[in-house]
């Protein structure tokens, strides 16, 4: 064998790996999104002649959403439910997993189980359990509340948009408290034993030693977090887009556009700009994973 052969059969044998990847990526990723973007700028419809035969009609779909306030205030109501998933997850997930760092054997064991558990739940499962939780009459939630919170509150039509903000924070809670605990393990204990020992508060040993450790692992969190908050289906499931489209996120406005009212040229239009948004959220993961700590 040639010197030269040895880089050809190289080349050949990383294709032949790479290729079933690049395949479904191909097939299930890059396919539907060029799809996506050839319907947003058709008039496709469910029904109708433009079902049959659509016209393209170029960037109309696109002015058309922006000049649509029910597209403006999905927009808004999707920023605020990721703002607060966003926080929620990552605050309530690094304080359990540096509240539970310290535990070994069984009953580190038996946490991780109980939070993968909570995780795989389907959502459709975990939207009824919300649902019977913070009904007004009968609700689990009123009867933990003291006082006038607590007296009949009807919190998915009072206060709908902090209800599915709870509801996904408990949702993605375990995910970021493993992905946390994976983190804080990483950190070399003499570290922390060594800040102590120099007078070193709580406070003092997160701010010096352990962000800054973890800091890809916080920046990770945080991309996912807000990837899959903002692609989120489930609130359709307890609120239906409502009271008064005040929980009209994204998803729901692009199905109910879609699906509902068949228009799904604007549709895909919607879905385009979410694309759009996702695409924008991965580049800055990747230039804040560049850069040096």
């Amino acid at each position: 064998m040639t010197e030269r052969t040895i880089p050809t059969v190289g080349r050949r044998a990383t294709a032949a790996f790479v290729a079933p990847a690049a395949g479904l990526i191909g097939v299930f990723l890059i396919f539907p999104a060029l799809w996506t973007l050839y319907l947003a700028v058709t008039d496709l419809r469910l029904t109708g002649l433009a079902a049959v035969e659509p016209r393209f009609v170029g960037l109309q779909n696109f002015i058309a959403a922006v000049s649509d306030p029910k597209f403006v205030n999905s927009v808004k109501v999707t920023l605020l439910f990721v703002a607060g998933s966003l926080v929620g997850q990552v605050v309530l997930g690094f304080t359990l997993a540096w509240i539970f760092r310290g535990w070994r054997g069984v009953g580190r064991r038996l946490l991780e189980v109980l939070a993968i558990f909570a995780w795989i739940i389907p959502g459709s499962v975990v939207a009824f359990l919300w649902i019977a939780f913070l009904d007004g009459t009968s609700g689990t939630f009123n009867a933990l509340l003291p006082g006038p919170l607590g007296d009949g509150t009807e919190w998915l039509l009072s206060y709908p948009l902090l209800s599915i903000v709870m509801f996904n924070t408990w949702r993605g809670t375990a995910f970021s408290m493993l992905l946390f605990g994976a983190a804080l393990s990483a950190v070399p204990p003499s570290h922390l034993e060594t800040a102590r020992l120099s007078g070193a508060g709580t406070w003092q040993m997160l701010r010096d030693i352990v962000i800054p450790s973890i800091r890809g692992h916080v920046v990770t969190a945080t991309l996912l977090i807000a990837l899959w908050t903002f692609n989120l289906f489930t609130p359709y499931l307890l609120t239906r887009g409502g009271p008064n489209f005040q929980t009209d996120v994204m998803p729901v406005f692009i199905f109910r556009e879609a699906i509902s009212s068949g228009r799904l040229g604007y549709g895909a239009a919607i879905s385009a700009i979410l694309l759009a948004i996702n695409l924008l959220l991965a580049m800055i993961y990747l230039r804040m994973v560049r850069r040096p700590p």
